[in-house]
């Protein structure tokens, strides 16, 4: 008797789950044929009313199945699928079935869904007869961002988007040619009229992009945000497609993972023991020899990355996404509970660090910024933003009063500045002319160490009278005092006769001179002149990154092209 009413009782909370769907998101590449949509999602083509509603699934592979398109009677569905394992444009009927494969071609290296240009065999549309399939096929690497109108009848060519954006997906209807353009810096769907030959902006997104937008000729759908809208292009009013659908989600399944091969940042505590890693979108404290490896965030719907132990090992920062926008969190080394220490964020965070003195952690942002965050108080401060482009390599000195990093200018040369945190002024350290990068500061405080694309060695073509310039990188040193000498100078070593006794107390000194080598008090920049005492390290040209200096050796990277 209760094992029957345990059953049952089962049962019902399973079913009432079952019944439990919200309006889905991350719906993509839309297609309609005036009364359904159809779309993919988590890789499988489902369709659903024009007007919204339950969505059925119509493609269960395990591969990906992606730009649908109807046919001109809306009986079928052209789409590009994975079946076989190449991508290859399939034929299904619009009500579901088994696919009919129609193209078989070559393996393309870049047939990537991730890659930028796309993945191989796009169908684009159908012939309006509906005998043919129109579809892209990866034979080259090149993409044209313009639009351009062909009269066959005069054989002319008219260029119709002439700027410097990219305008993409033209769609003809009537007299009106609607596309998609990032012109103003988020892609939009625009119309060009052939008439009166002036263009018009049609959709004012600003947080998303317009995606994948297709028309049967009489309304346009597309994704924005991870949801489909329908547009009319004679009233130009748009509205949102509520769609729900019944899913197993077997991409967002709950399962036990090995994640030592996903590593994206790892940091060494100060005092050597422990390691934090950051793998997979979590946050391990590691040990560096025996001892627990712990999940210090277990947030599996949200990423972490970039986890930094702070100097004095008293915390471990990383970038957190868990709130909507990534924010800067702190994680006790003792445990506890996290410290959130930005709110309100605006943008994207690209690269965190460390003050040397763990008061200060500075990020950078994808509005060109440089941001100086304190840990005590949690205020935030902006140092300064660049119009021209994102920071690089930026890095504190020693003492924590300066910091160093690259900024492209107007010509594109990146150019290695050091700036004074106290003062506010910026200072260069290489010229506009040659493309510097990577700086960092010897921790004894005396030099920046940095590359720089300096050696011009061309090398001329076989087949074509034309040369080319590779292996330009070296790296480069920076006296940063006018007192301090080159480190290349060459010097006599001077013999002299002592005790054993004073030789030990030389000794004695020595040791106690390496240890605090490297550990600078304070650093001094004498910014006069400064570009002029550069000096290049004894290497052969190649590509140096990684640098890292006590101001006794400096250790690099190299890839020789």
């Amino acid at each position: 008797m209760n094992k029957k009413l345990l059953f049952t009782l089962l049962l019902t909370g399973t079913t009432s789950v079952g019944h439990a769907t919200d309006e889905a998101r991350l719906l993509r590449f839309p297609a309609t044929n005036g009364q359904e949509v159809v779309f993919s999602y988590a890789g499988d083509l489902y369709k659903a009313p024009l007007k919204g509603g339950e969505a059925q699934r119509l493609t269960s592979h395990i591969g990906y199945e992606m730009f649908a398109r109807f046919s001109p009677d809306g009986k079928s569905i052209a789409f590009t699928g994975q079946y076989d394992g190449n991508t290859e444009v399939y034929l299904i009927s619009a009500d579901g079935g088994e696919p009919t494969r129609l193209t078989y071609t070559a393996t393309n290296s870049r047939d990537d869904l991730g890659d930028r240009m796309g993945p191989n065999n796009i169908v684009m549309t159908w012939s309006p007869d509906g005998k043919n399939i129109v579809y892209r096929n990866r034979i080259s690497d090149g993409f044209d961002g313009k639009l351009w109108i062909y009269d066959p009848a005069n054989k002319k060519v008219e260029n119709i988007t002439n700027n410097v954006a990219q305008d993409i997906v033209p769609m003809w209807i009537g007299d009106e040619i609607f596309f998609i353009s990032d012109r103003d810096m988020t892609m939009n769907i625009f119309v060009y009229n052939t008439q009166t030959k002036q263009t018009e902006k049609v959709t004012n997104y600003t947080d998303y992009d317009v995606k994948f937008p297709s028309s049967n000729g009489e309304v346009i759908v597309y994704e924005n945000g991870g949801y489909l809208y329908k547009l009319d292009p004679k009233t130009r009013q748009t509205e949102k497609i509520s769609i729900t659908l019944k899913s197993d989600n077997i991409l967002a399944r709950k399962e036990m993972k090995k994640v030592g091969g996903n590593l994206t940042a790892v940091s060494l505590s100060a005092d050597g023991h422990r390691v934090a890693v950051t793998a997979r979108g979590e946050v391990f404290d590691v040990p560096a020899d025996k001892g627990v490896t712990r999940d210090i965030t277990r947030t599996p719907g949200a990423n972490e990355r970039d986890a930094v132990w702070s100097p004095d090992g008293k915390y471990i920062a990383y970038i957190s996404d868990r709130t909507g926008e990534t924010e800067v969190w702190l994680q006790p080394s003792e445990g506890g509970e996290p410290i959130q220490l930005t709110e309100n964020n605006d943008t994207y965070i690209r690269q965190l660090m460390w003050s040397p003195n763990s008061k200060k952690v500075l990020y950078t942002d994808r509005k060109n910024r440089i941001v100086e965050v304190d840990v005590n108080s949690k205020s935030k401060k902006t140092v300064m933003q660049n119009p021209e482009g994102e920071f690089y390599s930026v890095n504190y000195s020693p003492d924590s009063q300066w910091i160093t990093y690259t900024k492209s200018g107007k010509n594109n040369m990146s150019v290695v500045y050091v700036y004074h945190l106290t003062s506010g002024k910026e200072y260069p350290v290489t010229e506009k002319w040659y493309d510097s990068s990577s700086p960092c500061f010897s921790t004894d405080g005396k030099y920046l160490i940095f590359t720089s694309e300096r050696d011009f060695n061309p090398i001329y073509s076989q087949t074509e009278w034309n040369h080319a310039y590779n292996r330009m990188g070296g790296v480069y040193i920076a006296l940063l005092a006018k007192d301090t000498p080159s480190p290349f100078l060459p010097s006599d070593e001077k013999i002299s006769i002592e005790d054993n006794a004073s030789g030990n107390k030389a000794a004695t000194k020595e040791n106690k001179a390496d240890n605090k080598a490297g550990q600078a008090t304070g650093v001094t920049i004498d910014t006069e002149g400064l570009p002029g005492r550069l000096l290049k390290l004894p290497l052969a040209a190649g590509y140096y990154y990684q640098l890292y200096s006590d101001g006794k050796k400096v250790w690099y990277s190299n890839c020789r092209i």
